[in-house]
């Protein structure tokens, strides 16, 4: 099953919940990106890497999706970078690289039962990006923008 491997777009204020109610900030593309996205992606749980506009490249775990805990009616795609920042990088843009699919989207009886799912994901995405084929993709020239080139369209 082929995931689209890469994929670039501004960063926009989301539903302000991942920080907030879960302590898992992530950074949320756009609706227009997300509409790009081919529509025969499974929903469910990626890991991968990010890039936030020419910075370092991180690992991260990314949910693609409904958010059935959350009865969402737009499908969203929400990276959560395995690395702490300062501030809020609104605006930016973002660049990942899809390696690998975790598990299916699912609903949870409590917010806590969704965290500490998503805490076990963020560990299975630590261990599997450190695998030398996931690791060589850390290194794609897909990471390395051109300086002063707009990319958000």
């Amino acid at each position: 099953r082929a995931v689209p491997p890469f994929c670039r777009g501004e960063v926009v204020k989301g539903f302000g919940r991942g920080s907030k109610e879960l302590g898992i900030p992530t950074a949320n593309f756009s609706e227009q990106v997300v509409e790009s996205f081919p529509s025969d992606i499974p929903t469910g749980i990626y890991y991968g890497w990010a890039c936030v506009g020419n910075g370092d490249v991180h690992k991260m775990v990314l949910s693609i999706g409904w958010n059935p805990f959350y009865k969402n009616i737009k499908k969203s795609v929400e990276t959560h970078i395995i690395h702490t920042f300062k501030e809020d990088f609104y605006g930016e843009i973002l660049s990942i690289v899809i390696t690998g699919y975790i598990r299916p989207e699912k609903n949870f009886d409590s917010l806590d039962a969704l965290i500490s799912a998503i805490q076990e994901d963020i560990e299975e995405a630590k261990r599997q990006l450190d695998l030398p084929e996931h690791l060589k993709l850390k290194e794609d020239n897909f990471f390395h923008l051109p300086e002063g080139k707009i990319v958000n369209n």
